[in-house]
């Protein structure tokens, strides 16, 4: 299977920034920003009444991920702290030229340089996860570029847009996409590497091979001992409670992962390739122009999608999707996962992926150590060095600093619930803990005495009791793959754990607690019975940026679950969460009694001076009016 012929080998010929610039996490005395150059780029900061920064070796960190791409990471300490609520224009100079002159569609109106607002306190905020490129509805990151270009005024600017997990999805990739993938790639060099394990042994005959699209299942050792790894990896295995899920055009290389990464946040590797359909049987040519279709509108809107990102500082955490359904789902998935070469350099490759693109931005200062690493990781035949890429994804996999905390007001903490796990001893097939009791009473040392917090779980921590209740019932039959039975609640340790640090005395009066992953949107308000003092507890979900939840099908859950669950059911005290009143908040333009609203969208969270949510809203991506999530009376 031939690819198209890329263009002269000539970096001349390609724009000079090929993704961002992304605002990651700004404070008063520190930049931190994103990008990738089709070359080293020797960068000039500019800054609002400011003298011009160079970027050297101290603040530019250059990692070469091809011959003609760049990741660079831009850490920049300042002299003079910026003000607080603030407009404040910047400018990036390559050769004199601004972003004007480079990438004009990050630019709003008439500007001619992107701006910030450093907020001195959150009292407001974006917030989103599951973001799937070929799911049909809208991109409700385009919700925060149509915020954005309404909004001048300094004061009312979001603090940050927060992004809870599945930024990209690795391991759900539709056929057109794999093949612009595989396009940049070949158009941009990025480094082929060595496979261990697998039916081909590099990643240049994984691109050619006839099974590398739809049929990646094929390309697995051909092992009776490894049918669990097939199936989990590349086999599309059905979920028959919830959706389905197709794996069979995951992501293997880390050249795969990083052309995701810049295809999904800027329009301008598009305008690079050409890609063409391959050779197909009828059955699959059909999904894949029915694929080509939904990418088309999704390339469609990355101009917005740059430009928002370009003006409000966006931090991240991983869930599953952003390295492989189920990730370390429970103590068997992780034997099988991490036992065998192949599958350990697949979700290896998109973890280092992750960390450079997502991870670091968000906390600079925990990557030190292993991002000297990746430096060494390439070779003079543009192959990755085997041993050195296996080490490196062996440090990623032990890695204990994924999570961190913001020291804002209120403290923002983001949490970890993929690598920290806490593992059943009795079963290895039962789910783990989304935090083992080591991370858990790190968690609780960062709440004591702050009047409140805002905590980023990826999960909902108070979840849709029916759901979970299914889920709890698959996993007793030893079937937890089939419903993803990951939530607070499957795992008795972490979740007494977590539901005490709540009660504690010198944990926060309020809390904040924002989630995804399920593909549905809602907010409960928790209440301790039998506690006037406190603490009040809002769970804020917001869920999927691109994608939904079967529509009918949830429409059932929302329903049963209110009957079954219902205030006065006793089917309450069979619960974890028995000594909590969960209160939900209505969907103002839902139909009667429903609480859970489907709709792919952004989050929009306002706070008072307490720390508690004020106002509500989930914006609609298909650019119906924006939904507020209301209070009962």
């Amino acid at each position: 299977m031939s690819m198209p012929s890329p263009p002269p080998d000539d970096h001349q010929s390609l724009p000079p920034v090929l993704v961002g610039p992304l605002l990651r996490r700004l404070e008063p005395a520190r930049l931190v920003l994103w990008l990738v150059g089709s070359r080293t780029l020797s960068l000039t900061l500019r800054l609002q009444n400011m003298s011009d920064i160079c970027l050297d070796a101290t603040t530019c960190t250059v990692i070469p991920v091809g011959t003609h791409a760049f990741i660079h990471l831009i850490d920049v300490p300042l002299d003079t702290a910026l003000p607080w609520d603030t407009l404040i224009e910047y400018d990036l100079l390559i050769d004199d030229a601004g972003i004007a002159d480079w990438a004009p569609h990050l630019l709003y109106g008439d500007a001619r340089r992107p701006n910030f607002v450093l907020r001195s306190k959150i009292d407001q905020l974006l917030h989103g996860s599951c973001r799937k490129p070929h799911h049909p509805a809208a991109d409700g990151l385009l919700c925060v570029d149509r915020l954005l270009a309404t909004e001048h005024e300094a004061t009312e600017r979001p603090a940050l847009l927060m992004m809870s997990g599945d930024q990209v999805y690795a391991d759900d990739v539709a056929g057109p996409m794999l093949r612009a993938i595989h396009a940049l790639i070949q158009r941009l060099g990025l480094f082929d590497e060595h496979l261990e394990g697998a039916v081909v042994n590099d990643s240049a005959k994984l691109y050619e091979h006839p099974a590398s699209y739809y049929h990646r299942a094929d390309l697995l050792p051909a092992l009776e001992s490894n049918e669990t790894l097939r199936e989990r990896f590349f086999g599309g295995a059905r979920k028959p409670i919830f959706t389905s899920s197709s794996a069979d055009n995951h992501l293997v290389t880390f050249a795969e992962v990083m052309a995701m990464y810049l295809l999904v946040w800027s329009p301008t590797a598009w305008t690079l390739i050409d890609p063409q359909p391959p050779a197909l049987t009828p059955e699959r040519l059909k999904r894949y122009t029915l694929e080509q279709t939904r990418i088309d509108a999704f390339k469609a809107g990355l101009g917005g999608v740059g430009r928002a990102m370009a003006h409000l500082p966006c931090l991240m955490i991983f869930d599953d999707h952003d390295v492989t359904d189920d990730w370390n789902l429970s103590a068997q998935w992780e034997e099988t996962a991490y036992g065998h070469p192949f599958s350990k350099r697949i979700i290896g490759n998109a973890l280092l992926a992750y960390m450079l693109c997502q991870g670091w931005g968000n906390n600079p200062d925990a990557f030190g150590a292993v991002l000297g690493k990746t430096v060494s990781l390439s070779t003079t035949e543009r192959y990755l060095d085997s041993t050195a890429q296996d080490n490196l994804i062996d440090e990623l996999l032990s890695f204990q600093n994924w999570h961190y905390v913001l020291p804002t007001t209120p403290a923002l903490v983001v949490l970890d619930t993929r690598t920290r796990r806490w593992r059943s001893e009795m079963n290895l097939k039962q789910p783990s803990g989304l935090l083992d009791w080591e991370a858990l009473s790190e968690l609780q040392q960062e709440l004591l005495d702050h009047p409140s917090a805002i905590i980023v779980s990826p999960a909902p921590i108070f979840g849709v009791k029916l759901i979970e209740t299914v889920q709890r019932v698959f996993s007793w039959c030893g079937f937890p793959l089939l419903v993803d039975a990951e939530n607070w609640m499957a795992h008795r340790g972490a979740a007494q754990v977590i539901l005490n640090i709540f009660r504690h005395s010198r944990t926060p009066g309020n809390y904040v607690v924002l989630s995804g992953d399920v593909h549905y949107s809602f907010v409960y308000e928790v209440l301790i019975r039998h506690r006037k003092a406190g603490p009040r507890i809002w769970q804020i979900t917001s869920s999927g940026i691109k994608n939904e939840f079967p529509r009918a099908l949830l429409e059932w859950f929302d329903r049963l679950n209110r009957w079954l669950y219902s205030p006065r059911s006793p089917l309450n005290w069979l619960t974890k969460r028995r000594r909590m009143r969960i209160v939900p908040h209505i969907p103002e333009h839902a139909e009667a009694g429903e609480r859970l609203w489907n709709s792919a969208g952004i989050g929009q969270v306002l706070f008072n001076d307490k720390g508690q949510p004020r106002e509500i809203y989930q914006h609609n991506a298909d650019g119906s009016p924006r939904t507020r999530m209301v209070a009962p009376e």
